[in-house]
């Protein structure tokens, strides 16, 4: 699917179309945020009406999962595992490090499990998991991504 630029109305009932199975209000916002980029505040209305749902509802339940965004999102994403089993081997020291590499290029979050217990600290930069991440080489990945 091609992400738009801008949020329009056919945009939104075009991403909803593509739907497949059921329309639930977690499958219409992961699909309009395919489409779009991101879920744009005047989508919730839309979505509340096709999905039967309030705008409350739907609204706690793009609040709910990290994974939607209610803006675009940068070019680079980085997420640092704060999985326990990653803290124990310095995820949090890693994450306060990533987030000095945040810029209007760079968004930086974290997450709770990227499931490479085993070779922590786990980073992801856009979808990639890396091990053993050291702050030194999450910042030469993230150079190289957002070069």
């Amino acid at each position: 699917m091609t992400r738009t630029s801008e949020w329009t109305p056919e945009s939104v009932d075009a991403a909803l179309s593509l739907v497949d199975g059921p329309l639930t209000v977690l499958a219409a916002l992961q699909a309009v945020q395919e489409q779009v980029g991101h879920v744009p505040d005047e989508a919730i209305p839309v979505i509340a009406a096709r999905c039967n749902a309030s705008r409350a509802d739907v609204y706690g339940v793009l609040t709910f999962y990290s994974d939607l965004r209610t803006s675009s999102a940068a070019e680079t994403q980085v997420r640092v595992c704060l999985g326990e089993a990653c803290q124990s081997v310095g995820a949090r020291e890693l994450h306060q490090s990533a987030t000095r590499l945040a810029s209007p290029q760079v968004d930086v979050g974290h997450v709770y499990c990227l499931g490479n217990c085993a070779l922590g600290p786990s980073a992801e930069v856009d979808g990639r998991v890396v091990g053993r991440v050291t702050p030194g080489r999450l910042a030469s990945i993230v150079g190289e991504s957002a070069g």
